[in-house]
């Protein structure tokens, strides 16, 4: 039998295809509740990759994600999403997919035993940045000629896998290890290992993110209203932190360009736009820090 505990059969759902539907359905939740559970087992692990990362942002450096198959497309959903949340530059988290962009869309299974493509992929990587590596069975060579890279730019390094046996754990600075255990259907990564590695990449980013001020309370005050949901939350986050009505703050909005952070600071430290503009420049951006300054004035 493999030693990948992702391709080892489930006990628990052999019968799986004699279930009624509903059954079915019942199988696959119960298999997806020790998700969370695992994913709660590596919190130390996730906690200190998400100070390794927020502290690399600080210094420019960029967080890329490299994967094969279901692990590169989940990395490139979440690069994808720290725009428009967090209002960050598309360079500053991305994800790149063994063989490139085609294989977003379409499987192309061989790519992941190409070392010298994982090398030449990461070519990318400086000093600055942090290389995340992520796979259910933690294996592909492709990945190893990422780490093989990564190590001569001098980059952190972290791995993210389902399999405590995995080779890239061997070679990262930080392993994360999310042991869900055999999968619904034997070797079907894109379901629990899946799930647990979504939710692991939510957190790194959101955490790190989070770290360099890139939230107030838990208001993504970042955000880059571009279309009508968008400026609505906007509105609504600028009349709960500054506590003025929708109307007030769709006008405050409106002077400055929609920004979110410069509106608040007009409204709640009576400034003019560029003395809010000012005031958020000297203190790097964080909305939180700027408040405090203004207010020890």
């Amino acid at each position: 039998m493999s030693e990948i505990i992702t391709e080892y059969r489930n006990e628990n759902t052999k019968d799986i295809d004699l279930l009624s539907t509903i059954d079915i359905v019942r199988k696959i939740n119960e298999e997806d509740q020790i998700v969370a559970r695992a994913v709660e087992d590596e919190s130390t692990n996730i906690a200190r990759a998400i100070d390794t990362i927020a502290k690399q942002f600080l210094v420019g450096g960029k967080l890329y994600y490299f994967g094969a198959g279901t692990s590169g497309r989940l990395g490139i959903l979440d690069a994808s999403e720290c725009p428009p949340t967090f209002g960050v530059d598309s360079s500053m988290v991305q994800g790149i997919i063994a063989g490139g962009d085609t294989a977003i869309r379409y499987a192309a299974e061989g790519v992941e035993d190409d070392f010298e493509q994982g090398e030449a992929d990461a070519k990318c990587l400086t000093k600055d940045d942090v290389c995340v590596v992520i796979s259910a069975s933690g294996n592909p060579k492709y990945l190893l000629g990422v780490l093989s890279q990564a190590e001569k730019s001098g980059c952190k390094t972290i791995a993210l896998t389902c399999n405590h046996k995995a080779l890239i754990l061997e070679e990262v600075g930080l392993g994360i290890c999310v042991e869900v255990g055999p999968e619904v259907i034997a070797g079907s990564s894109r379901m629990k290992a899946g799930t647990a590695q979504k939710m692991v990449l939510n957190m790194l980013t959101t955490g790190a993110m989070i770290k360099i001020g890139k939230t107030y309370e838990n208001f993504m005050i970042d955000l880059k209203p571009t279309n009508e949901k968008l400026k609505d939350r906007a509105i609504r986050i600028v009349s709960e932190i500054a506590g003025v009505s929708n109307t007030d703050s769709l006008k405050t909005l409106l002077e400055c360009d929609w920004s979110v952070k410069v509106a608040i600071l007009m409204i709640k430290c009576g400034l003019k736009k560029d003395e809010a503009k000012e005031l958020l420049r000297k203190n790097c951006g964080v909305l939180r820090r700027a408040l405090v300054s203004y207010a020890l004035k």
